[in-house]
């Protein structure tokens, strides 16, 4: 078979916008995954219960997984014929939390259940970010008191600290959803990209500036040269 050779823009364009959004309850993290371009078809993978925020998103699919079974099932449809551009995984903590229940109903040693958390997270998320799709996952937001700076932190939330700290290191794209209160007391929904002395983030396409309107068609309009906001 002969090699092909093509530019370095089409192939990572090829592979898809990998990205990670984390940030706290009630931020918009779930509508966050509605707003991919109008004409790039999403699926939410649901493992959160609370979809109300959603529910005149007619134009977004969603699976609602409450087995790691469906999940695998899921993941053979992805690698099929379907209509997807974005496929959303909402969220990768919930997810985390009922792998490693699961490990703990299997051992007495905690571990050997947080080992098997770690290998099981990595292959469920290596295996969805590689589909050749757009791949958003979302987290919750924990906060860590940095003793010596004395700061807090926050970053993305998974059980197992070293899970948590490998997180970010899967993705292209890592956002912050804040909310920012402005001087007149206002306050708006942003998405920071830069890492800060508090923050985890991180955007490798050198696209975004630091603060973004937070919506996935914008994000994706800039790291595709097609600018919006």
């Amino acid at each position: 078979m002969a090699i092909q050779l093509i530019s370095a823009k089409d192939a990572a364009l090829a592979n898809g916008i990998k990205t990670l959004i984390y940030g706290p309850a009630g931020a918009g993290k779930t509508v966050f995954c509605t707003t991919a371009p109008a004409d790039e078809k999403t699926l939410i993978i649901s493992a959160e219960a609370g979809l109300l925020s959603i529910q005149d998103a007619d134009y977004v699919d969603v699976c609602q997984v409450k087995s790691m079974d469906e999940l695998g099932e899921v993941f053979t449809l992805l690698k099929g014929e379907h209509p997807y551009k974005w496929v959303c995984l909402d969220s990768i903590s919930e997810i985390a939390e009922v792998v490693l229940a699961i490990e703990k109903a299997k051992t007495k040693d905690p571990r050997q259940a947080y080992g098997a958390l770690i290998d099981q997270m990595t292959r469920i998320i290596r295996g969805f970010r590689d589909l050749p799709l757009n791949v958003v996952m979302t987290a919750k937001m924990e906060r860590v008191n940095d003793e010596s700076t004395n700061t807090l932190l926050f970053m993305p939330s998974m059980p197992g600290q070293k899970l948590a700290q490998s997180l970010p290191y899967f993705f292209d794209e890592v956002f912050a959803l804040r909310i920012i209160k402005a001087q007149d007391g206002t306050s708006e929904r942003s998405l920071q990209t830069s890492r800060c002395i508090q923050y985890e983030a991180k955007d490798r396409s050198g696209k975004l500036a630091q603060y973004e309107y937070p919506t996935l068609a914008n994000v994706a309009a800039k790291i595709r040269n097609q600018q919006e906001f």
